[in-house]
């Protein structure tokens, strides 16, 4: 439940867009490319969100829809455009983003009473975003989803700061802060930590988690890896190299693998090294929706050690 949108990337890496000529379309927004990604492993996924009334929309529907997505719970709001974002490539590790979601984003007009309660309680994951809950009806609607499940299975909060989206780091903690007792799962970098709990440092970050009811708290630290805390293990995994194309989709894509890896049952070291080499993957490729990676790939460039020829660098 959560952001969608289209993408708009360069085919040109390392210029700005005022020298950029062409552009390919994705579907893009974080909670559905994480449907997308977990799709990929052949679960059965669907997304909650709103579009525009609008080409564009069209377009995302069609698009969910070709990446096995159910798109039942994706409705449209007449009036307010599907919103586009575009970036800037320059790899390794700088990828502005401009997102185009004015007056309003449509997956921000969620309301409590369309949402489908029965079906956010019995799905294996619920998955959930910070961006969310910035704005009203879809922070009441999210509130609301979370209530209803319980903590029934897995439900998950990604923590997800934009600071675009928020008047200030303290009114997005105040409202993470209310999420984060209604769920199992919270995962996020360590600015997103900070402004969930306020705390940088992994592990006292996972700690503040914890307090707040979280069951498994999941700090991606970048080239430092990632610390996955549970209440009865921890374990931190070092990330796998690529050279990296377009860093932007791999948290999606860690997302999705997590979810995948949850649901399997699997340890958590195991689920965690399966999630960073799906990230790595995605960072190795152009864009974000269509390269979530197969389990085939994930398991193949696992196999060979994180070789950059394995993750089609």
């Amino acid at each position: 439940m959560g952001r969608i949108g289209v993408d708009l990337y360069p085919q040109q890496v390392g210029v700005g867009l005022d020298e950029v000529e062409t552009f390919g379309k994705y579907l893009g927004g974080s909670a559905s490319n994480v449907a997308v990604a977990a799709a990929r492993y052949g679960r059965r996924t669907a997304v909650i969100t709103r579009t525009g009334e609008d080409p564009f929309g069209r377009f995302l529907h069609t698009a969910l829809k070709n990446y096995n997505v159910d798109d039942r719970y994706v409705t449209a709001v007449p009036g307010l455009p599907t919103p586009v974002t575009f970036c800037e490539i320059f790899p390794p590790d700088d990828f502005p983003l401009y997102f185009y979601r004015l007056p309003k984003a449509p997956d921000l007009e969620i309301y409590k009473n369309e949402l489908d309660l029965d079906a956010v309680e019995k799905a294996g994951v619920f998955w959930v975003t910070g961006t969310g809950l910035s704005e009203e009806p879809s922070r009441t609607a999210t509130l609301a989803a979370l209530e209803a499940r319980n903590k029934r299975g897995i439900t998950v909060l990604d923590l997800d700061y934009r600071p675009m989206f928020w008047p200030s780091r303290e009114e997005a903690r105040r409202w993470v802060q209310r999420a984060l007792p209604h769920v199992t799962v919270a995962v996020g970098n360590l600015d997103e930590c900070d402004t969930a709990v306020g705390e940088r440092n992994p592990q006292k970050a996972a700690l503040k988690l914890h307090e707040l009811g979280v069951a498994l708290a999941v700090v991606k630290q970048g080239p430092m890896g990632v610390l996955a805390s549970a209440e009865t293990a921890t374990t931190e995994v070092p990330p796998v190299p690529v050279t990296v194309m377009n860093g932007l989709g791999a948290g999606d894509a860690f997302g999705g693998a997590l979810c995948h890896g949850l649901l399997a049952g699997w340890d958590i070291e195991r689920v965690m090294r399966f999630a960073n080499a799906a990230g790595a993957i995605v960072a190795s490729r152009l864009a974000c929706s269509d390269a979530m990676p197969t389990a085939a790939e994930v398991d193949e460039l696992l196999a060979r050690g994180g070789s950059r020829e394995a993750a089609g660098a």
